[in-house]
Parts: C-alpha cells; sequence; structure tokens
C-alpha cells in the first residue's frame, strides 16, 4: 500500500517533468528563450512513533518499532540554463542579440494593474503607433522596451529606424538621422537567481527569499560595455536531441511507477479474495 502511494506522488511529479520538456520543445524557435532543467529529491521520510500502552485509552504499540513511511520523489528545484543561444543574423532593423550572458534587456509590464520592470533576451523588437504622432518600441508581447529615459518613443513620420551595437536608436527624418535614445541593458551579477515570469521574460523572487535586495544585483550597463549585434537575433538555447532522449527517460519512469500501482492493486485483490 505504501508503495502504491509513493508510485502515484512519484507520478504527479514526473507529469509536471513531462510538461517542462514539452515546454522547452514547443520553444525551440522562440528568440532569447532559456531552456530549463528539474532535479528531483527524496520527499522527507516520516518516522512513526509506536504509542505508548501508559496513556489512557491508548492499547499500545500498533506498528513494528521505529516505522518509517516514505512519500516517494518530488522536483525539488529548477534550474535556468542561461547558456548563450546560437545567433541569427536577420538584417532587420529593429532586432538585435545581446552577446553576454549576464546583460539583458529591460521592459515593463502591467498586470492586474501594477507595472513592474522584467528581463528579457529576446531582442526581436517592434514599433506600436501610440497616437497621431509617436509610436513605441515594444516586444512581440507589446511590453514597451525601455530606454535611458523610460518608455523609447519614436515619431511616426520618420523615414527609418534602426539599432545600432552599443544600443543607440537611430531614426532618420528627410534625410537627417539622429540618435532617439538607448536601449536600457541591465547586467546582472547572478542571472541564475531569476526566475521565469511568462512571454519569455525573467524577474527577481521576493527579497525575503532572494535573501538581499534585488537592486544590488543590477548594474546598468554604460554605452561602450553593451555587447549587442544588431540585424540579429539569438536564438532559443534548448537542445532538442538531449529533451527528446529526457523525454524518453521520464516516460519510462512513469510507466514503471505506473505498473507497480497495477501489481499492488493486484497483489491486494489477491489478500481481499484469501479472506
Amino acid at each position: 500500500m505504501i508503495n502504491m502511494y509513493q508510485s502515484a506522488v512519484t507520478m504527479g511529479q514526473l507529469q509536471k517533468k513531462l510538461d517542462m520538456i514539452s515546454h522547452d520543445v514547443a520553444n525551440t524557435q522562440t528568440p532569447g528563450y532559456k531552456s530549463k532543467s528539474v532535479n528531483f529529491s527524496s520527499l522527507l521520510i516520516r518516522e512513526l512513533d509506536s504509542l505508548a500502552g501508559d496513556v489512557p485509552g491508548n492499547r499500545g504499540r500498533t506498528a513494528p518499532y521505529d516505522i518509517r513511511v516514505g512519500s516517494g520523489a518530488g522536483l525539488g528545484h529548477t534550474n535556468m540554463n542561461m547558456k548563450q543561444g546560437a545567433l541569427l543574423t536577420t538584417n532587420r532593423p529593429l532586432d538585435v542579440a545581446i552577446l553576454a550572458e549576464n546583460q539583458f534587456f529591460q521592459i515593463q509590464v502591467t498586470q492586474n494593474g501594477e507595472t513592474e520592470t522584467r528581463y528579457t533576451k529576446a531582442g526581436n523588437f517592434y514599433l506600436q503607433p501610440i497616437n497621431e504622432e509617436e509610436m513605441m518600441l515594444v516586444t512581440s508581447e507589446g511590453h514597451p522596451v525601455l530606454g535611458q529615459d523610460g518608455s523609447i518613443m519614436i515619431p511616426r513620420n520618420v523615414d527609418s529606424v534602426r539599432i545600432q551595437d552599443d544600443g543607440a536608436i537611430l531614426v532618420s527624418i528627410q534625410g537627417e538621422t539622429n540618435e532617439a535614445d538607448r536601449l536600457a541593458l541591465a547586467a546582472i551579477d547572478q542571472p541564475r537567481t531569476l526566475e521565469a515570469a511568462g512571454s519569455n521574460t525573467f524577474r527577481f523572487p521576493p527579497e525575503d527569499e532572494l535573501g538581499v535586495n534585488p537592486l544590488d544585483l543590477v548594474n546598468e550597463v554604460a554605452r561602450g560595455d553593451a555587447a549587442l549585434k544588431s540585424g540579429a537575433l539569438e536564438a532559443s538555447n534548448v537542445n532538442i536531441g538531449e529533451e527528446l532522449t529526457e523525454m524518453l527517460q521520464v516516460q519510462r519512469a512513469y510507466q514503471f511507477n505506473a505498473r507497480s500501482i497495477t501489481i499492488g492493486d493486484q497483489m491486494m485483490g489477491l489478500i481481499g479474495k484469501l479472506r
């Protein structure tokens, strides 16, 4: 009975890992996507002390001495793979790739009435009309990209817009080229402390979980320190071969635990018939 319970718990955790692998495989073509991996650990084993018989209403020991009841395996923690992805040349003026693992684009995300700064590696940007005179530089999800002075605004009457290797955004109007703004890149000292926040973005966990003030881990990237490549995108770092191999291993482990439950159920049925 205990083994059946352990198998059932483990199957639930294996399903979570399988979902994560499927999510990675589905994002093999997503620019700047970072793959994730999970580690399993044994759940705490609970020791059941036998009750003494001198307590009123207690009939004494009801189980073997120092019996231990395990509860299967669970997901220990999730690791974010921040390894640099391959560089894909697009020659698109608003595409830009980051060449340093610890540098990120800063974007502004508003959800449920609350606005927060998030970080992303995806440099496929677009221009979204705001009014009759201005456009805003946004991500593929429509989130504003941050520059030196906040959201990056571009006049609607521009002839062309391009992003340079230093992050400068150049606009041409009637043959005259000027710098409209510059991307506000963030250098994060410990990028593995970031957690996935959806839509290919990252954020810091709460300060009480992180142990330090998140602002202490973020530094502004100076113009000369920007590691960018314009007209290119950083590809997803998902290794499809490794992901499919791991998927097969998880499926086999799932089948093994399912078989364990089936055999346990059959044994319980035999015991019931013997009675």
